[in-house]
């Protein structure tokens, strides 16, 4: 089953919701990082939480999701755009915990219980828009559930899950946000919450092979559903040679030689992606032979 997410409205338009399988974007991050089960299930549950916030978006507008608590995975890092592509990082990519309580996945304890979540939007203009709340529970989901009321006024509830296998590889990865919109009735209401409390883990239900269509007829029932959008999602990092080699430009002509001098040369590792690119004495040495002739221009 490929990667997707489904936008649908129901209950008469009423609510607005959208579920995502992500296991092979999660799988990527997961590889790329060599994380650890637990680590694993943070990195992987922020970065749907990032995708699924970012559904209200067009195009290349993208969030960012930044989770900042006392655990022992340290920053976790998402982003995703309205065109589903999405990618992050952890910190400690090596946190290996004893189940919880529940028998899951301790992701609570890989992100701590104090700290904050930011949510910032790029939505091309001048100034990103950012919003940030207390972590209030740090298994993410009830987080992220609660970002929307404070943040966005918008109630509603949020389900990230990731399956992790005996051998640290993604089994299954994905989530769903609903959101009631104004004038959504109370009969509506209680009958959302009773589907949400008897809905089995969303990674099991992916694990056996329910897509995005079949996880929304459980929380909405099919009957009340009107699909709007699907659309694939992936792990995607724009980060380019290029990119860095402006980002050596920019620290000037005095660090530049201190590279070529101490290390002969420079590698550069992407944070989202894990990807590394050599800089070479040359390549250095081009450099600044170009800052010197822009100063001279």
């Amino acid at each position: 089953m490929k990667d997707h997410l489904l936008k649908v409205l129901a209950f008469n338009d009423e609510v607005k919701a959208v579920a995502i399988v992500a296991t092979e974007a999660v799988s990527q991050a997961q590889k790329r990082h060599d994380t650890w089960s637990a680590a694993t299930a943070a990195l992987g549950r922020t970065m749907i939480g990032a995708q699924l916030l970012a559904t209200s978006l067009k195009g290349k507008e993208k969030i960012t999701v930044q989770v900042n608590g006392d655990g022992p995975g340290g920053k976790i890092m998402a982003e995703a755009n309205g065109i589903g592509q999405m990618r992050g990082y952890i910190s400690n990519p090596h946190v290996s915990l004893p189940l919880n309580e529940k028998g899951k996945l301790d992701v609570r304890g890989v992100v701590g219980t104090n700290g904050t979540i930011t949510v910032i939007k790029d939505l091309q203009m001048k100034e990103p828009f950012s919003g940030q709340i207390p972590i209030v529970d740090g298994e993410l989901g009830m987080d992220f559930t609660y970002y929307l009321a404070v943040s966005e006024q918008i109630n509603g509830a949020v389900g990230v899950s990731v399956l992790v296998n005996p051998d640290e590889s993604v089994r299954a990865a994905g989530g769903f946000m609903i959101q009631l919109l104004p004038g959504a009735s109370e009969e509506t209401i209680v009958e959302i919450e009773r589907r949400i409390s008897e809905m089995p883990l969303v990674s099991k239900l992916i694990d056996q092979q329910e897509e995005p269509i079949d996880l929304l007829n459980r929380l909405l029932g099919k009957e009340n559903i009107k699909v709007l959008e699907e659309l694939p999602v992936e792990f995607h990092c724009p980060c380019t040679r290029e990119r860095f080699s402006a980002g050596l430009l920019s620290i000037g002509v005095e660090d530049l030689q201190h590279l070529i001098d101490e290390d002969h040369g420079a590698e550069i590792v992407c944070h989202f992606c894990g990807e590394k690119y050599q800089f070479s004495e040359d390549d250095l040495n081009d450099l600044i032979t170009e800052i010197k002739s822009q100063k001279n221009d």
